[in-house]
């Protein structure tokens, strides 16, 4: 009988905790699948073209334990994300928190460390 292995990463091999991100867009797609959930965000970018960026979630039982489920946010709501960039540059990044309409921050689970607050311009 064969047998599956499933990989997993560290945190620090793959996100930068010096390198906090908060991205504001549109929920494209949901992913709660295990290890880690997925969040497909639409962000336009500074020269206003549209990027799907992939925001890394902790798992789905560790999501719904926190009253995060698949009715929280529907296809098409407006987010704001906080976390930390993926270390390799790509739109890829790992969620600590987001924050709804309304103001309301919801705890994405997983492994990433609270997010500093952004220093007053």
């Amino acid at each position: 009988m064969g047998t599956s292995a499933s990989t997993h990463h560290a945190f620090s091999a793959e996100f930068d905790v010096a390198k906090p991100l908060e991205l504001t867009g549109t929920l494209v797609k949901w992913e709660m699948i295990n290890p880690h959930s997925w969040f497909h965000i639409d962000i336009e970018d500074d020269a206003g073209a549209v990027v799907t960026w992939r925001i890394e979630g902790g798992s789905p039982n560790e999501l719904i334990r926190n009253g995060v489920t698949k009715n929280t946010l529907t296809i098409g709501s407006e987010l704001t994300i906080e976390g930390y960039y993926a270390k390799d540059g790509s739109a890829k990044g790992v969620g600590r928190n987001f924050l709804v309409a309304g103001g309301e921050r919801l705890f994405l689970g997983g492994s990433a460390p609270p997010v500093a607050p952004a220093a007053p311009e």
